[in-house]
């Protein structure tokens, strides 16, 4: 059993032949995703479609947050209606939330605030978070540690071993996907090869990140499984040890249980 901890399975991207992608998830050995939203305006969607998972959608998990990315379409009071959403809803997580200072444009200092009220809520709700951190992982560790305790996962992790070892002593996830794939990414499988497995969450973070061999494609969950082989390969593993572990470590921390 595979655990897809990052898709973003309510994208417009598959809105055509979704229940075609479960199918094949499940045929490839992926047993559920977790569902991370990126806005207030997503939510209803999102939860529509999780909310199926009792019949022909097992295994879809939510998670409600606002995406640093996404900064122009939310207000002050997201956080307020964020905050009975996840009171209301019971999601796995606080996420898709984090800092983004790669992408130009995008105002640190309010990133920062939204950021924040999302650690608070999480810590509120005794959730874990699903983070994004691109150019931001040093910031992103000492803001956890100034308001922690605090677990979940840093999603499409980028960093340095040495930032991956911060994280892990915050009790801290790394999500590993298509990137991993790729012979040019020597450093994230450096970290992949030697890291404590019991901190390594698999992820697909579709419909983005395709995997090497798959250039310019719609990713979808289906291909976790060559992620999950990659993995083995790098740590001298069997697939079935990676996928094993790495399912427990999800279900632990997002507190899945089955259908």
């Amino acid at each position: 059993m595979l655990i897809d901890s990052h898709a973003h399975l309510d994208a417009a991207e598959f809105d055509a032949d979704r229940d075609v992608v479960i199918a094949r998830a499940r045929a490839a050995g992926v047993a559920a995703q977790v569902i991370p939203a990126i806005a207030l305006a997503g939510f209803a969607k999102l939860q529509g479609l999780c909310a199926a998972r009792a019949g022909s959608h097992s295994g879809l998990y939510p998670a409600y947050g606002l995406h640093p990315m996404y900064l122009a379409e939310h207000r002050p009071d997201h956080i307020d209606q964020l905050r009975t959403w996840i009171e209301r809803e019971r999601p796995v997580a606080v996420g898709e939330c984090g800092l983004d200072f790669f992408v130009d444009g995008l105002d640190p200092d309010l990133q920062r605030d939204y950021f924040r009220r999302q650690l608070e809520l999480a810590r509120d709700f005794d959730l874990p978070l699903i983070l994004h951190a691109r150019k931001a992982v040093d910031e992103i560790v000492a803001t956890i540690r100034k308001m922690g305790p605090l677990r979940g996962v840093v999603h499409s992790f980028s960093g340095s071993v040495e930032q991956a070892q911060q994280l892990w002593k915050l009790g801290f996830c790394i999500g590993i996907g298509g990137p991993v794939t790729y012979e040019r990414a020597r450093r994230l499988r450096e970290i992949v090869a030697s890291m404590p497995i019991q901190f390594l969450l698999l992820e697909t973070d579709a419909p983005d990140q395709p995997l090497s061999g798959h250039r310019g494609e719609r990713n979808e969950p289906a291909r976790l499984r060559e992620v999950a082989e990659t993995i083995a390969a790098l740590r001298n593993e069997s697939v079935d040890a990676v996928a094993t572990a790495t399912s427990l470590n999800a279900t632990r921390l997002f507190g899945l249980h089955g259908d």
